[in-house]
């Protein structure tokens, strides 16, 4: 699954507020909030929304042996 840093990383390169994914996910900005703050446990389908929402939106997660929690967007290398 995604990470806070990764969230924020994501937004940062959209240049998007909290606000913005909250509206992009359909969830409140204060599920956003506490995602990043790492405060809770969050539900496993606040974080595909999220990610969802991310991807949607242009930006690639890569998770696999040579990199992990990497964060892009797409068509970038």
């Amino acid at each position: 699954m995604i990470t806070p840093l990764q969230i924020k990383a994501a937004r940062a390169m959209l240049e998007w507020k909290q606000t913005d994914l909250a509206t992009a996910a359909g969830i409140s900005e204060m599920s956003v909030k506490n995602v990043e703050k790492g405060s809770t446990d969050s539900r496993v389908s606040t974080l595909q929304a999220i990610r969802a929402a991310l991807e949607n939106a242009g930006i690639e997660f890569i998770n696999n042996d040579r990199c992990e929690g990497v964060v892009k967007l797409r068509g970038q290398s």
